[in-house]
């Protein structure tokens, strides 16, 4: 079983178990069909994954890493709303008619802002601190932007890093307001390990610890006896994750730069609806 595995199921047993439903609320969520998609939830999840020793990738079923690496891109290294600079079909039901999501995720990175060193976006200041302020404890990106939410086609869930270096390790924070843990649990954490070591790497740094911070974790009513199935799956053991180390600038990776070896995963399809 790997770590990612160990947690993903405590944290499920812990929502089935502890959580609180909110069925008698009304909900912004929808099943295709129209219906209120309600949930049961739990408030202030907290998990912790040390990348140096293992990388966090659930064997319960497959995660996707390589999409889930082109939408980290698109997002990070792109920084585009608009999903014609996105090879996948992840945003297809938020985006407008001209494949934009508004001033969302990736737009919000990309604004450039002065500083006395000079102008930067969010993620060349994060990249110039790591190298040049490394004791810094400002290094932090956020994309909740009040000002924009309206022009949004959603509000960020995953709105927030924190990077902190000690030790010579990169160790970040991610905030994170919503997680359908069925859809996205995952997915979201393989995300921003792959950033952090990416991160590290260009920066002289060994990957540390990452802290995923959940405000409201949640699994949807129609999902409840899908987790309940995947949770008592077989399990394997973590695979080894490595980058191409012949890359040294962030905006030369790409969803080709990174190897999973040993990824054993159950291979028996989970299919579930997603909520929107």
């Amino acid at each position: 079983m790997s770590l990612a595995d160990e947690i993903l199921i405590a944290n499920v047993k812990d929502i089935l178990e502890n959580g609180t439903s909110d069925e008698d609320m009304e909900v912004r969520p929808k099943w295709q069909d129209g219906t209120p998609a309600h949930t049961i939830k739990k408030f202030g999840l907290v998990n912790r994954y040390d990348l140096s020793k293992e990388f966090p990738i659930i064997t319960l079923r497959r995660t996707f890493l390589k999409t889930a690496v082109k939408e980290l891109l698109w997002i990070w290294q792109k920084k585009s709303n608009n999903i014609h600079d996105l090879d996948a079909h992840i945003w297809d039901s938020w985006a407008d008619e001209n494949g934009s999501i508004g001033k969302a995720y990736g737009y919000q990175l990309g604004i450039k802002h002065h500083y006395p060193e000079g102008d930067f976006d969010q993620v060349d200041r994060v990249l110039y601190d790591l190298k040049h302020n490394p004791a810094s404890r400002r290094i932090m990106t956020n994309i909740y932007n009040h000002h924009d939410l309206s022009e949004m086609g959603l509000y960020p869930c995953a709105y927030s890093m924190t990077f902190n270096v000690s030790g010579g390790k990169l160790n970040a924070v991610l905030n994170q307001r919503s997680q359908d843990m069925l859809a996205a649990n995952n997915w979201n954490v393989c995300q921003y390990a792959v950033l952090v070591h990416m991160f590290a790497q260009v920066s002289g740094l060994e990957a540390g610890e990452l802290v995923h911070v959940i405000a409201d974790a949640h699994i949807y009513d129609r999902h409840i006896p899908v987790i309940k199935e995947l949770i008592e799956k077989e399990t394997f053991a973590a695979p080894k994750f490595s980058l191409d180390k012949s890359v040294t600038d962030f905006y030369d990776f790409t969803a080709d730069s990174f190897t999973l070896e040993g990824y054993v995963y159950n291979k028996e399809d989970v299919k579930f609806e997603v909520a929107i």
